[in-house]
C-alpha cells in the first residue's frame, strides 16, 4: 500500500496534470515548412495557447484535414488570420484590404507581399479554385488564413476557409527565444 501511495499516485496524478495542460492550455507544435517566414522557420518550436481568443492577424495552427483537400489525414499548419467572420479582403498590387481598409504589413518584406500574390477578391479566387460559391465575407464561424511567406504558402486563396473547430489555438513565440522580431510579429500583432 505504501508503495501505491510513494509511487503510484503521484506519477498518475502528474500524467493527469500534463494531460489537462495538454489538453486545455497549451502544448508545444514544430512549424513545418518555409510557409511562415520570415517570422517562423522551419522546425521552429513555438507555444499554441488554446484558451486564447483568435483576432485578426493571430498565429493560429488547426488541423489542415478536411480543409485543404491536399491534406489527406489530421496534418498541423500554421497560418495567420488575415479575416475574421464578415470580413471582406481583397489583395491588389501587392497590398492587402481588409474591410477596405489597407491592412500594413510590415512583418514581411516588399518580396514576401508582392511574389506571386497576384490581385483577387474572396469571390475571383473562390472561383478561380472551385472552393466556394463566390463569397463576399469570411462566413460565420470560420477564418481566412495566409502563410507570410506568400509565395510559398498553400493556404486559404487555393482551398477556402479555416473552421473554427478546427483550431487548435494562438501561436506564441516563447520568451526564451531569441528571435525578437518574431515575438513582436507573432506575439503582438492581434488585433480585434
Amino acid at each position: 500500500m505504501r508503495f501505491l501511495r510513494d509511487w503510484i499516485l503521484p506519477i498518475v496524478i502528474g500524467l493527469l496534470v500534463a494531460l489537462l495542460v495538454k489538453t486545455f492550455l497549451f502544448q508545444f507544435v514544430k512549424v513545418d515548412g518555409s510557409s511562415m517566414q520570415p517570422n517562423l522557420q522551419d522546425s521552429e518550436r513555438v507555444l499554441v495557447w488554446k484558451p486564447m481568443e483568435v483576432k485578426r492577424m493571430s498565429v493560429i495552427v488547426f488541423d489542415a484535414h478536411g480543409e485543404d483537400p491536399a491534406a489527406t489525414e489530421p496534418v498541423d499548419y500554421v497560418k495567420r488570420v488575415i479575416g475574421v467572420p464578415g470580413d471582406t479582403i481583397s489583395y491588389k498590387d501587392g497590398k492587402l484590404y481588409v474591410n477596405d481598409k489597407l491592412v500594413p504589413q510590415k512583418f514581411i518584406d516588399e518580396e514576401q507581399r508582392t511574389t506571386g500574390t497576384g490581385n483577387w477578391t474572396l469571390a475571383s479566387i473562390a472561383n478561380k479554385y472551385g472552393w466556394a460559391k463566390s463569397p463576399k465575407k469570411v462566413p460565420k464561424d470560420s477564418y481566412f488564413v495566409l502563410g507570410d511567406h506568400r509565395s510559398v504558402s498553400n493556404d486559404s486563396r487555393y482551398w477556402g476557409f479555416v473552421k473554427k473547430s478546427k483550431v487548435m489555438g494562438v501561436v506564441k513565440v516563447p520568451f526564451w527565444s531569441k528571435n525578437d522580431q518574431a515575438k513582436k510579429n507573432i506575439n503582438k500583432l492581434a488585433t480585434d
